[in-house]
């Protein structure tokens, strides 16, 4: 892994920020973790995917009926992900590690692996958020490029456009290429994987196992083939562009900084670590509370990545903190006001990316 560090000799802004979080939380009497608001979130979308998939094995009904059903069922899914895993995988979810460790499952159920998750997204990406060569969530790819630092090829001068198909794929790659990918390779991008032991091993296996039971075979039995190839299709399309949208708005807008890392050359940030992460970081829709209900607070992608132990469901109050603070210490804060705004900027900068770049001038 290439060696990345931050000026964090003197990091003011952060001190600034984490004593008037602290102080919100002791005056309210808060705990940092989830309450009934996100319990209440899970009674609904656990029992809302599972009444759907037993309804569509075991009702007849229209082809459109059940295809609108599917795609509804990976909409739901998606939402479990960014609810329930979600803070779960961060720690956020309860107090208690063991019921984190049970719900951060939840990912699992949806065919990924929470172990390797932990670690790519909790420790690489969050530490690391738009560093090229470094954060996975932006690994070079023949398909898609999201920073200038990465190989321009031709067929880029399209990819806002068929970035859709991409995303639509999300799911399917992530659990039929990219968890097997790092699990052999034992490596995240060049980082190494960390060491996972036998329950570890078993968690993979026995869930890749039931993935395919639950999502192949039973269907499959219940329905036949076509039927349950298109269900399948349709509902991981809907999933994957849902979960792949979101996470890109975070990231890959406009106004947000890129790095790159190379293994031969440290790279040495001037900002301190939580000024970088709010320069790399945009929020969206922060005011529309059903987009807020279902995206588990992503939208609030800012407070997140500064405060990614902090349950999703403070962040609309931590929201006028960060904001106070970045105006104090002059520290550029990205919001969009609606999704909208967010999703043209995100396919606006793909569009430029797409772009054959200009060589340098190199002198006479």
């Amino acid at each position: 892994m290439p060696k990345v560090s931050f000026n964090n000799k003197q990091h003011p802004f952060y001190v600034a920020l984490k004593t008037s979080v602290e102080d919100y939380f002791t005056n309210n009497h808060l705990k940092k973790t989830g309450n009934s608001r996100l319990f209440t979130k899970t009674l609904v979308l656990v029992p809302a995917a599972i009444l759907i998939y037993t309804s569509l094995l075991v009702f007849k009904m229209p082809a459109l009926a059940a295809i609108g059903l599917c795609g509804i069922f990976g909409f739901v899914l998606a939402s479990i992900g960014f609810n329930v895993m979600h803070d779960a995988c961060h720690g956020s979810y309860s107090s208690k590690n063991w019921i984190n460790g049970l719900f951060g499952l939840t990912l699992n159920a949806l065919g990924g692996n929470s172990f390797i998750w932990k670690f790519k997204h909790n420790i690489i990406h969050h530490t690391y958020p738009n560093i090229d060569g470094v954060d996975d969530d932006i690994a070079k790819s023949p398909l898609i490029r999201q920073c200038t630092t990465q190989k321009w090829v031709p067929a880029h001068r399209f990819q806002h456009i068929y970035v859709v198909l991409v995303y639509a794929i999300t799911s399917v790659a992530w659990v039929f290429l990219m968890d097997y990918t790092k699990y052999f390779r034992k490596k995240v991008i060049d980082t190494p994987l960390q060491k996972m032991d036998f329950k570890e091993h078993a968690i993979f296996w026995m869930t890749k196992l039931l993935y395919l039971v639950f999502y192949i075979l039973i269907p499959v039995l219940a329905v036949g083939w076509a039927k349950w190839a298109i269900g399948f299709l349709c509902f991981n399309v809907v999933m994957g562009f849902t979960l792949a949208i979101v996470f890109q708005l975070a990231h890959v807008v406009e106004p947000a900084t890129f790095e790159f890392a190379d293994n031969k050359i440290d790279l040495k940030i001037e900002d301190e670590w939580a000024v970088y992460q709010v320069k790399t970081t945009a929020n969206f829709a922060t005011k529309n509370r059903i987009i807020s209900w279902f995206v588990g607070g992503l939208n609030f992608q800012v407070e997140h990545h500064l405060f990614p132990r902090v349950s999703h469901i403070h962040y609309g109050a931590l929201n006028k903190i960060v904001k106070a603070t970045c105006l104090q210490y002059d520290v550029p804060y990205h919001e969009f006001p609606t999704m909208t705004e967010a999703v043209v900027s995100h396919f606006k900068m793909m569009k430029v990316l797409g772009k054959k770049p200009v060589p340098a001038f190199t002198g006479y």
